[in-house]
């Protein structure tokens, strides 16, 4: 257990309360629209997270694993649809948009698993 150092203030004695050291790793787009999504929607969760200190570790998390899953999920389509490399020589603006059908997709699937569970 730690001790708890106080500051003299006028009359009164203020504890000295500092947080863990955060990783300092900047936030992608899945890791913004959860702490976003807990800021509006799960306020005491957020504010859980942000005293024991948490939050950061969370959403870094949430990013990295949301990206591993849009890989999968794309692999995973595609192979299911039929976007081949065939399908790409021959007809590039049908393989185009079959991909980006795809991508909305598997974001679909990522915000409803991850982001707002």
């Amino acid at each position: 257990m730690s001790e708890i150092h106080y500051q003299q203030n006028g009359d009164y004695l203020i504890p000295e309360i500092t947080l863990d050291s955060q990783p300092q790793q900047p936030l992608g787009k899945y890791g913004r629209m959860r702490k976003k999504y807990l800021q509006e929607h799960r306020p005491i969760l957020f504010n859980r997270f942000v005293l024991n200190g948490q939050l950061q570790s969370h959403l870094l998390e949430i990013e990295e694993t949301a990206n591993r899953r849009m890989e999968q999920l794309m692999t995973e389509l595609a192979v299911k649809n039929g976007a081949t490399e065939k399908l790409k020589t021959e007809d590039q603006l049908a393989w185009v948009g079959l991909m980006n059908n795809l991508r909305n997709e598997a974001e679909e699937m990522i915000l409803t698993e991850l982001i707002y569970a």
